[in-house]
């Protein structure tokens, strides 16, 4: 396995240092950056003791592997010849700090190549008996350099694997081959659009005119789906899925010796037609799954489904809103689905104007729909509004019978769009609790804490999610959007306690694994904090395990290779692994 990353400048090579703020503040625009990764080569070693990437040129397209009939070829010259004159138009066009691949892939954010299993890893300190299995973690990883504007979540999706036995870890990282990443790494270029980075304007609507174009010429095959799998993993019904929002599942494999394979997009067996949201919810004690899908071109936007432990399908629950919204995550109870219609809205006519078509509708009233798991019409929804509320994540919700109440937890970001469109104002995250009358169909909200905390990517205890929880683990994103350490929060009290990576190390999302039995442990923090952890300055990347009941230290696994910060994870249980599909 062999990468090569490279980036042209007008002068010296340097590695572009990471900004203090991918979304808010100026900043001095950086040289354009190239990036080619290329994958599946392992008997070559690798190379990565330092940032700055070897220099090449961009592969040329290789439309000859294809097979082309005369027709194709001409349609081939003329559709890659408007779009070098729409990149050449371009060029000179200043891009926003959400659209800036020079911001949005800087410093760590910086894809790496894929790295083939390495045993043995150098351990500081000792871990604990009782993690036995496999923690993987998903995030986005663009395998060639963007020739337009880029966005930290349009990248190709990339799983890092430690797997961990009797005290000894492995370490890989591989692509998860969607049907895009195959069809580029053919054609040798990126040609699928960029959901975030390059639908913007007239440009956008002209992106997807070429891509259109490509698919009626067969030039790429835009029939089984374009999304990047780079967001959400689950293991459900023996199969590990990685997830975006705008596609199928895809369905991966841990091998024994720790790799990672991709077995193909996941269709449950023919049940699922639609694409389904990167964060599906497992039912701790039924084992039920589910899951969302929105549509922002067709009616029904929004559709609510779930599966059988044993993968079988519910019929589709068709739910009504007026407008197609972003909805990347949403939470269960016992007996409840909390589905978020937020502000944060697909208006693909506001590309015809020169913008984004995801925005914020200042006069949408955001509001919170209790739906029973097992509803069959959208008419037994409960919706209750819940002004000026935008949960990107949401991380619990349970039922209180007592005051006839389903508390919601979150963490309300503002401004709501400011992850996909630049704003002056400085983004806040603040951890939120939601109480939704079902008597009275009122809802009141409240800030958790008395300190002003960004509080982001997180979990609670899964093995207790739906029910009333009392800690959470949430990453503390300061300075945004670096991670700094994280926060285990009392969610009775509002105490908080504190772990900081300290010195010029960042993470992301903290990973918490029960120990005990299936509830846990006696106790609901029994068990441990997983970290990625990425020292800046030593230019490292190392996992931490923190024993979540005193946040102290337990080991540390040095990892081989540079891991860029990422998205979610889950752990896969050596016992699950046994009868893994």
């Amino acid at each position: 396995m062999v990468s090569l990353l490279t980036m042209s400048t007008s002068g010296a090579i340097t590695y572009p240092q990471a900004q203090s703020d991918l979304c808010m503040r100026p900043i001095k625009r950086q040289p354009k950056i190239k990036c080619t990764v290329h994958i599946d080569v392992t008997d070559q070693p690798l190379k990565r003791s330092s940032f700055t990437p070897r220099t090449t040129a961009t592969p040329p397209p290789q439309h000859n592997s294809l097979r082309l009939n005369i027709f194709q070829k001409a349609a081939a010259i003329a559709i890659d010849a408007a779009e070098r004159a729409l990149i050449s138009h371009e060029k000179d066009t200043p891009l926003s700090k959400t659209a800036d691949p020079s911001v949005q892939i800087a410093g760590n954010y910086f894809p790496v190549s894929e790295c083939p299993v390495r045993q043995f890893l150098t351990v500081e300190g000792t871990i604990p008996d009782s993690i036995d299995g496999v923690y993987v973690r998903n995030g986005a990883n663009p395998m060639f350099d963007p020739i337009a504007g880029h966005h930290l979540f349009d990248g190709d999706g990339m799983v890092h694997a430690i797997k961990i036995t009797n005290g000894s870890a492995s370490y890989a990282c591989r692509f998860t081959k969607t049907e895009r990443l195959i069809q580029e790494k053919r054609l040798g270029r990126p040609v699928f659009p960029k959901a975030i980075g390059e639908l913007h304007g007239h440009s956008g609507i002209a992106r997807l005119m070429l891509f259109y174009a490509r698919g009626l010429c067969g030039l790429v095959n835009n029939q089984n789906g374009v999304g990047v799998a780079n967001a959400g993993l689950v293991y459900f019904n023996n199969r590990l899925l990685a997830m975006s929002e705008d596609d199928l599942p895809y369905q991966l494999k841990i091998t024994q010796t720790g790799d990672l394979e991709t077995v193909g997009r996941y269709d449950f067996d023919g049940q699922l037609k639609s694409t389904m949201i990167a964060h599906p919810k497992l039912d701790p004690v039924t084992k039920e799954l589910h899951a969302l899908s929105y549509d922002v071109v067709r009616k029904p936007y929004l559709k609510y489904f779930r599966f059988s432990p044993d993968g079988v399908k519910s019929p589709e629950v068709e739910i009504p809103l007026e407008t197609p919204t972003m909805i990347h995550d949403f939470a269960i109870t016992e007996n409840f689905v909390v589905i978020p219609d937020q502000q944060v809205v697909f208006k693909l006519g506001e590309m015809m104007a020169g913008n984004s078509p995801v925005v914020f509708d200042g006069g949408k009233v955001s509001r919170l729909g209790i739906m029973p798991k097992d509803a069959t019409e959208a008419s037994e929804i409960i919706w209750v509004n819940s002004p000026e509320t935008f949960c990107f994540h949401l991380w619990n919700a349970w039922e209180s019978p007592e005051t006839e109440e389903v508390v919601v937890i979150g963490s309300c970001m503002s401004p709501a769009d400011s992850i996909f469109n630049e704003r002056d104002e400085s983004l806040k995250s603040v951890l939120t609790e939601i109480r939704i009358n079902l008597r009275t169909r009122e809802s009141t909200r409240r800030a958790m804490l008395v300190d002003e905390l960004n509080l982001e990517i997180g979990m609670v205890n899964r093995n207790r999610l739906g029910r009333e929880t009392r800690f959470a683990f949430l990453a503390i994103a300061d300075p945004w959007p670096k991670v700094s350490g994280f926060a285990k929060v009392d969610l009775v009290t509002g105490e908080i306690e504190k772990y900081v990576y300290g010195d010029e190390k960042y993470g992301g999302e903290p990973f918490f694994l029960p120990s005990g039995s299936v509830d846990g442990g006696d106790n609901e923090d029994d068990g441990y904090i997983f970290c990625h952890v990425h020292d800046e300055e030593k230019e490292t990347s190392e996992l931490q395990i923190i024993n979540a009941v005193d946040l102290k230290l337990e080991a540390t696994i040095k990892l081989p290779s540079r891991v860029p910060y990422g998205f979610h994870g889950t752990f896969v249980d050596a016992s699950e692994l046994v009868d893994q599909v």
